[in-house]
């Protein structure tokens, strides 16, 4: 990869005008990037390395040094088909475990000092053990945003972008979903809306982020500018999507919004695709304000140097043979379904 020049990396860059100033891009700022960037793509093509990076984490990481962004799953198919000796994940914890589990042979690095996910900290693998217990006849479907050792214990793995297609394709008419309560509480209405005959319970977990928009914000944004299109993510309380437009993962939303030319947009998920959608997207016009998740913005490109210079024991992505196995079946599940 070329080395980046500061002009070419402003004009990607300058669109970018979230209200949070962590996400605005100055010809000063970028020049402060600018080295970290050249160093990181002359290591990835020494170290052989592919640079995987989720909508959520900073522009500079997705425009400047990533190979491929995008969603969970997106990012989980290029992981199970790339040839590079070395896989470097810019998001948090589960992401660099799933790329692990689909490719148990390579090296895969997690730069995040921070990478928690307050969901899939929100369940626990004896919460899972618990819950199949008292559900022995359920079929037990976890979102990716789990840890590997929560993923082996279930039977199928789900994304944004896919779990109403999967959930419905289940032949078991009894479901447990987890950990994601929004989530659940949207998969529920989708079937019963579709007249899908399941008995389907879910978990109590949630997203910081997401929990935090309410209807009455759609209201009020309507109220000021009426022709919004409303675009929210399903991990929203479903009071919040039932008056979206549109409901899908963040690459859904970020092909909705080139395939739809719109005005005005207010994107009820994460800061980062109301970036990309800037950066991308120049006419479109963001209304109302996005959430910061804390855990994505930790990365930043001198960690990702660090890890691909000399990584810790603590960012090399390491799991237990049997765990990795076991996950592996479940996410397997979740491709097969989902084709």
């Amino acid at each position: 990869m070329k080395p980046m020049l500061l002009d070419e990396l402003y004009q990607i860059l300058k669109n970018v005008r979230v209200d949070n100033p962590i996400c605005q891009y100055t010809p000063q700022k970028c020049a402060l990037l600018l080295p970290y960037i050249n160093k990181i793509r002359a290591l990835k093509e020494k170290n052989n390395a592919l640079v995987l990076a989720h909508s959520y984490v900073h522009s500079d990481i997705i425009y400047g040094v990533a190979d491929h962004s995008g969603d969970s799953y997106e990012l989980a198919k290029i992981a199970k088909e790339t040839d590079s000796s070395i896989i470097l994940f810019a998001g948090v914890r589960f992401m660099a475990e799933t790329a692990k589990i689909l490719n148990p042979h390579k090296c895969v690095i997690d730069p995040n000092p921070n990478s928690s996910c307050t969901l899939a900290d929100s369940i626990t693998e004896e919460d899972v053990h618990r819950l199949r217990e008292k559900y022995p006849h359920h079929t037990f479907v976890c979102y990716i945003n789990t840890s590997a050792g929560i993923k082996a214990l279930c039977d199928v793995c789900v994304t944004s972008s896919n779990v109403y297609t999967v959930v419905a394709k289940i032949p078991n008419d009894k479901i447990f979903f987890l950990p994601d309560r929004y989530m659940g509480e949207n998969v529920k209405q989708y079937l019963q809306e579709s007249k899908i005959d399941k008995q389907f319970l879910y978990y109590h977990g949630k997203c910081d982020v997401h929990e935090k928009y309410e209807s009455a914000h759609i209201d009020l944004i309507k109220n000021n500018h009426p022709h919004t299109m409303v675009i929210a993510h399903p991990e929203c309380k479903k009071e919040v999507v039932q008056k979206a437009d549109m409901v899908g993962s963040t690459s859904q939303m970020m092909r909705y919004v080139q395939q739809h030319p719109h005005k005005d947009y207010l994107i009820l998920t994460e800061c980062g695709i109301s970036s990309r959608i800037q950066i991308e997207n120049p006419q479109a016009n963001i209304v109302g304000t996005c959430m910061l998740c804390s855990f994505m913005r930790a990365n930043s490109l001198p960690a990702i140097i660090s890890a691909l210079e000399n990584p810790s024991p603590s960012q090399i992505i390491e799991i237990d043979k049997n765990i990795l196995i076991r996950a592996k079946t479940c996410i397997d599940a979740m491709f097969s379904y989902g084709s």
